[in-house]
């Protein structure tokens, strides 16, 4: 699999104080200014992971590839299957700090871009507020979703022509399907909503208090929350979701499960995106019962995800530590 993991977003805005603001007080990340209407924020070793610029039109998804040769094998594959390659180097590889760069676009019309050569920080990560710090290395940035008006039709582009790896769909109340191309459960998904555009960026948090607490941060701040503290029924996670200042969401979560890309199956999911919560305020009355209705009838079947401690439990703390024959 030439596509190692998501390795950055580059987001288009104007908003530079909004987004500043967002990212370090909420999100936790550490901001780094580049100077000309640019502005970078760091989550771990690496020089940046998300871009904010006034000069990109759009939002980019950045997919990391092993070195210059796998680079290379994927511009020719992308090349062989009809799309339009541009070779990116000089500026715009010093601003997305990398060594080297390729841009296309997905059948839809998103702009991606592959690379290789990320460069790593000199100093060490500090985040932008109390936080234990992202799961990021071999699993990457997170994941990304995409709105897209036909999520059939987009499969063959990236199953095929970038090799991700189907991990689960499903068709209701919406066509849905997850990507891996690592270990984390998910690097991208799309969801057949009719619309196009970006739909929100997942990182993920080490603790579920920092979690916890950045849903207390969102929920200070008038209409900042989209969807409240809730689990998801394929990945595990326990997450909410902010609106940023450019109109999509940031997912913050904890304690998602990874998978073996090597042996994993892919399942169709029947029980809807979330086993409890994600109330998603953002959303007529409505929508918002059908999705209230899928979490209900989880929880009247009495679906859970996995325990990583299975019991059985006394209720004693003590007891519960005790070996077991």
């Amino acid at each position: 699999m030439a596509i190692t993991g998501l390795g950055y977003m580059a987001i288009g805005s104007d908003k530079a104080a909004d987004w500043a603001a967002f990212a370090t007080s909420l999100i936790g990340m550490q901001r780094v200014d580049r100077g000309a209407g640019v502005q970078a924020f760091r989550m771990d070793d690496r020089s940046q992971r998300l871009i904010v610029s006034d000069q990109i039109a759009g939002n980019v998804i950045g997919w990391e590839v092993e070195d210059g040769a796998a680079l290379d094998a994927l511009g020719a594959r992308l090349d062989a299957a009809g799309a339009r390659v541009e070779h990116g180097a000089g500026r715009l590889a010093e601003e997305r700090q990398v060594a080297g760069l390729i841009r296309f676009l997905d059948p839809q019309g998103t702009q991606l871009e592959a690379f290789h050569g990320a460069v790593r920080a000199d100093a060490a990560f500090r985040p932008g507020r109390p936080i234990s710090g992202f799961r990021t290395g071999a699993l990457g940035m997170g994941h990304a979703v995409l709105h897209v008006a036909d999520a059939e039709a987009l499969v063959p582009f990236y199953r095929d022509v970038l090799g991700f790896g189907v991990t689960d769909f499903a068709r209701t109340p919406y066509p849905l399907y997850f990507f891996h191309v690592n270990g984390r459960h998910h690097s991208f998904a799309m969801v057949g909503s009719g619309q196009s555009g970006l739909h929100h960026f997942m990182v993920e948090l080490g603790s579920l208090d920092d979690v916890g607490q950045g849903h207390d941060i969102a929920r200070t701040e008038a209409g900042r929350l989209a969807y409240g503290l809730g689990r998801h029924t394929n990945d595990h996670m326990t997450s909410f979701y902010a609106h940023t200042p450019s109109g999509f969401f940031v997912e913050m979560g904890w304690g998602a499960r990874t998978i073996d890309p090597a042996t994993w199956q892919p399942e169709e999911m029947h029980n809807g995106p979330s086993l409890w919560g994600h109330e998603r305020f953002h959303m007529p009355e409505t929508q918002r019962d059908r999705m209230r209705a899928m979490a209900l009838r989880a929880a009247a079947e009495g679906i859970r995800a996995p325990d990583p401690n299975p019991g059985p439990y006394s209720g004693c703390a003590w007891a519960d530590a005790l070996p077991r024959a």
